[in-house]
């Protein structure tokens, strides 16, 4: 049985490879089937979908691409990130909603930009723009710039000193809440997934209430398998599943060089997702 990989970034979000390049990585690596979840952005699908129609086209191996998103949202002062898998992406009010996420994530950074350069860095939002054409914007993309012009040592320091959530140049976005992601991607035809709930840090009680919540909203799966799970990790996701009657899914959380040692399809490298999981997410849309 082949494996896929259902949670993967591109250089059109904060990953390293271009969608072309992720598509052919996943093809040397064997993978049946690799989906593309972006944050906040579906950019890259095109690109990534018809090179992979091109490969077979020409009767080279080639790889199924998932088309999908991971959202960025909030829940208690908390980020909480949702994936949609095989959303419709062409969808007209699906991409007027993400146009609305990006403007939100647009103002955010020009404001971010200003509070560095208070700080004597020179940096704006159209040089963030000139380095990484066609991205959404992160904090990785800000990392990477202070790195190569000097200011910082490493990528960490970058984050400790200007970046983080608790330093003085930091400025929030407006986040949507997770029920709200969820229904976007119902409403693109897609699967929500809940992603890498471990990362988050709750009380099992707390993780129980979001995971009932977003159920009563949509929400049909759960990262059930994930680089830096323990075995008590998935044991415990697979519990929550079996008790909201969710999907499993299950990804590497790949973002090429931008994520030293976590490779594609096996992560750290005991990770294996088995294709069956992504045939009962077919069956579940359909």
């Amino acid at each position: 049985m082949k494996p896929v990989d259902l949670h993967t970034h591109s250089c059109k979000s904060d990953g390293s490879y271009t969608p072309a390049q992720l598509v052919d990585y996943a093809v040397s690596k064997r993978l049946s089937a690799v989906a593309l979840t972006d944050h906040d952005t579906i950019d890259g699908l095109d690109e990534a979908i018809s090179h992979a129609r091109a490969l077979a086209a020409a009767g080279r191996p080639s790889v199924e691409v998932v088309p999908g998103i991971e959202f960025s949202t909030e829940y208690e002062k908390k980020d909480v990130h949702i994936l949609g898998l095989y959303i419709s992406h062409a969808s007209p009010v699906f991409r007027q909603k993400l146009d609305e996420f990006v403007n939100s994530r647009i103002n955010r950074n020009i404001r971010m930009c200003q509070n560095l350069q208070d700080a004597g860095i020179d940096i704006t939002f159209e040089k963030l723009q000139a380095r990484n054409p066609g991205a959404v914007i992160t904090r990785a993309h800000y990392a990477s710039y202070l790195l190569e012009d000097g200011y910082v040592k490493s990528r960490q320091d970058a984050f400790s000193q200007y970046l983080g959530d608790h330093t003085k140049y930091f400025v929030p976005r407006e986040k949507v809440s997770p029920a709200q992601a969820v229904a976007l991607i119902l409403a693109a035809g897609g699967i929500p997934v809940l992603a890498h709930p471990p990362l988050y840090h709750m009380e099992q009680d707390r993780l129980d209430r979001l995971t009932a919540s977003l159920k009563d909203a949509g929400l049909m799966g759960i990262e059930a398998f994930y680089s830096s799970y323990t075995n008590q990790d998935e044991r415990d996701m697979r519990r929550l599943a079996g008790k909201y009657g969710l999907l499993l899914s299950g990804g590497s959380d790949f973002h090429g060089t931008n994520k030293p040692g976590l490779d594609l399809g096996t992560g750290y490298g005991k990770l294996f997702v088995p294709e069956e999981l992504l045939e009962q997410i077919r069956q579940r849309r359909r």
